[in-house]
């Protein structure tokens, strides 16, 4: 018996249909409510240019996702190009010192500081210092953000 053209077309859209249900299937994501994220306890991955600690990733009850990490770069390092996104971001600097790039314009960061960056803006961090900087990153998307 020879398969037909007819055999095939059916057979691609029974998979079709099987992968989509799987897709809708899945069960959403947990929400991530109050919660303490201990510095200590969240293990550090190492990096080329330093360390990263993954802290959380999720939807909240208003956001479609938070995402927060720690991200500590040696002297001279970025932890990657200038970029730009869809959604704002948050940089905290725990300590050390940054120089960051918001559209070209260049701004200094001491420990302490706070850097708001709005959607699509151009952005970059650069441990400008002698000493290894580690700063909070917190970014939120929402219907708004698109992606």
């Amino acid at each position: 018996m020879a398969i037909t053209r007819r055999d095939l077309i059916i057979a691609a859209g029974t998979v079709a249909v099987t992968c989509t249900a799987g897709l809708l299937a899945q069960p959403p994501r947990p929400l991530i409510g109050p919660s303490v994220f201990d510095y200590t306890a969240l293990p550090a991955q190492k990096t080329d240019v330093g360390e990263i600690r993954n802290v959380a990733r999720g939807p909240t009850a208003t956001l479609e996702e938070l995402e927060m990490h720690i991200t500590t770069l040696r002297p001279g390092q970025r932890a990657h190009a200038p970029h730009r996104h869809p959604h704002e971001e948050m940089m905290f600097l725990k300590e050390g010192t940054l120089e960051a790039t918001v559209n070209d314009q260049k701004i200094p960061m001491t420990t302490g500081s706070v850097l708001f960056v709005a959607p699509n803006d151009l952005h970059g961090l650069l441990n400008n210092g002698t000493t290894d900087a580690t700063y909070f990153v917190l970014t939120w998307k929402t219907p708004k953000t698109g992606a």
